[in-house]
């Protein structure tokens, strides 16, 4: 007898019984969380039979394959890559040869899980990147006979609209697409369920719904939520409640009796798939199927579904009246900043008279680094405001992604906008164990790519969520650049991506070879056929040839050339040292000035009169 494919089978109305979770099964049998659970495709097949076979005699009629961390990145993690077709394949393979066994009427779904890593506009891995990886993934999957691909338990909107487009280039397989929430139905960065559901909806999905989660009750009081915008099935997969660790194995809590009568009740509200995702064994499925055999409604919703007004993204203010500083840029003049370390303690009145010399040699703006070179020193926010307050002397806040995650970093430049400080240096931050605190823990929630689209979106009035704040923030961003990067294509995709991502302005490492810059300065100006984002050179004049090789040495990013070394070497007092590498800074600005929109003057050690040879002369003065 010939079964309907799964698409005629949705078309007819037909609800679906998923099965639970696989490696829970696994996990059951002996297989340890330290192992790759779809390594055992291919060495334990009969194990993977066994448990497909399982979840059929208790009643499911979509199996998914054991698959779900079958990318190629995740993989790569265990060193298992190179056999990323052979494992999904094989995958596909069993779960067929279990229906087979049984003569079973199901389908199977090949089934894809999130990359493991951050995509823009959070991270570095870009749309195109992650959409390649998924469609690696789902390729062997097709061309194995899958008889619908399910995207299973993002958090990442973006992410899960990449994941669907690659399947979508591969033919016209149903696709259901599953999201994971909090208890709330909240996403990723706090995305509404609605929200969410239509995208899906509107990307294409055949099925869109829910997985995972603390146990079905969150999953049933969103249902109308979800009916509400979409006309689309809607799948409905939760844990069986909250896991506990009970002897070095996870026990979850809700019985099978709970969930059949989840089941019922998601049914009879209008859902047209359940199943269970972590936690949910056969005995699970087979209370759920109990609830198939009890008659129904079919109970299909639909109508649109809009942007609350608070939603919608308002105009950024203009660039040229975001600061001063930003003012300065717009109108083509050039600028001068100073670069001044927070102080180590709390007492600041020495930096403060630092500033008060700046002004007073005309400088434009003071940078405040954000814990270089992995150092704790006194907030580069508290500092910037210090400085503005007492000095009147606007600041560039370098802002480092290392030390706070999503939720802080909001919060931190939403207090920094509500205080006044409109200059923001987007930068990922050196690691902790370049400093003096190795052990330190490293957040990363994001890097400086995935900080300036968060600054973008503040700057329309938009939180992480797409929640309105209410009056947008009105941030000047800028990035780094190292013109000197030791992997230069790398550095030039991430300074694209940067630009793109809405970045208006870069400051560079320090500079020594003009070379080197004006290389990099030929791709920056070509990037948007505009001239590019105004690039501020970094100038470091050296102080002493024990400075200099320790720019050479121990600075991340930072590249001396030998010849600089040289000149610095042929001097053995003090006094020539320091006039040989402000002799080398000053060369290096005649020559770059025409070029650049700009400088960054680094005061080695906080010596603001090592810098003041550098600056134009006061007509006041």
């Amino acid at each position: 007898m010939t079964h309907p494919t799964f698409q005629q089978a949705l078309d007819a109305g037909e609800c679906f019984l998923f099965d639970g979770s696989t490696a829970t099964a696994l996990h059951d049998r002996g297989i340890t969380l330290q192992r790759s659970f779809e390594e055992c495709n291919l060495k334990a097949p009969d194990l993977l039979l066994a448990i497909h076979g399982e979840f059929l005699a208790a009643g499911a009629q979509v199996l998914t394959t054991n698959t779900w961390g079958a990318g190629r990145l995740k993989l790569a993690a265990r060193g298992l890559e190179g056999q990323m077709d052979a494992i999904n394949r094989e995958g596909m393979a069993l779960a067929k040869q279990a229906i087979t066994q049984q003569g079973a009427r199901a389908w199977v779904a090949g089934c894809i899980g999130p990359l493991g890593v951050r995509i823009e506009p959070w991270g570095p891995t870009s749309f195109d990147e992650a959409r390649a990886l998924f469609r690696e993934q789902a390729t062997p999957l097709i061309e194995a006979g899958a008889d619908l691909i399910v995207l299973e338990a993002f958090e990442d909107l973006n992410e899960i609209h990449q994941a669907i487009l690659a399947v979508q280039e591969l033919g016209d397989l149903p696709i259901a697409a599953l999201m994971t929430t909090n208890d709330e139905g909240q996403a990723l960065f706090g995305a509404e369920p609605d929200w969410f559901i239509k995208q899906l909806d509107t990307w294409g999905a055949h099925l869109v719904g829910l997985i995972g989660g603390n146990g079905p009750a969150p999953h049933l009081r969103l249902l109308e939520r979800l009916k509400a915008v979409t006309a689309k099935p809607i799948v409905l997969q939760p844990n069986p409640g909250l896991p506990h660790l009970v002897d070095g194995r996870l026990i979850y809590g809700a019985s099978p009796e709970y969930l059949g009568g989840f089941a019922a009740r998601a049914l009879a509200a209008g859902a047209r798939g359940v199943g269970g995702c972590s936690g949910t064994t056969p005995a699970h499925i087979r209370a759920m199927r109990g609830a198939f055999r009890q008659e129904r409604a079919f109970v299909q919703a639909g109508g649109g579904f809009e942007l609350k007004p608070h939603e919608q993204p308002q105009p950024e203010v203009p660039f040229a009246y975001r600061s001063r500083f930003s003012l300065k840029l717009a109108q083509g003049e050039f600028t001068y900043t100073v670069e001044l370390v927070p102080p180590k303690g709390m007492e600041y009145d020495k930096l403060v008279a630092k500033t008060r010399q700046c002004r007073a040699l005309g400088v434009d703006a003071i940078n405040v680094p954000d814990g270089p070179r992995a150092m704790a020193r006194m907030s580069a926010l508290a500092t910037a405001l210090i400085i503005e307050q007492q000095v009147g002397l606007e600041t560039i806040l370098h802002y480092a992604c290392r030390d706070r995650n999503l939720l802080g970093m909001q919060s931190d430049l939403l207090g920094a906008a509500g205080l006044g400080l409109r200059n923001i240096l987007a930068v990922t931050g050196d690691p902790p164990k370049l400093g003096p605190y190795p052990q330190a823990t490293a957040v990363f929630d994001v890097d400086a790519i995935g900080l300036v689209n968060m600054l973008k979106r503040l700057n329309t009035g938009l939180d992480l969520g797409g929640a309105g704040i209410g009056k947008p923030t009105s941030f000047s961003v800028g990035v780094g650049a190292n013109p000197v990067a030791a992997d230069l294509d790398r550095e030039k995709a991430r300074f694209r991506y940067k630009v793109e991502a809405g970045a208006q302005w870069a400051i560079t490492q320090p500079v020594f070879d003009a070379d080197t810059l004006f290389r990099f300065l030929d791709f920056t100006e070509a990037l948007d056929g505009k001239g590019g984002v105004p690039i501020i050179a970094g100038i470091w004049p050296l102080k002493s040839l024990r400075n200099a090789e320790f720019m050479a040495n121990e600075v991340p990013g930072a590249f001396v050339p030998p010849s600089v070394l040289t000149r610095m070497a042929k001097w053995t007092r003090a006094e020539d040292q320091v006039k040989e590498g402000l002799a080398i800074a000053q060369e290096v600005i005649e020559i770059i000035r025409p070029r650049v929109r700009g400088l960054q003057l680094s005061a080695p050690f906080g010596q603001v009169e090592l810098v003041a040879p550098l600056l134009p002369k006061r007509e006041d003065a």
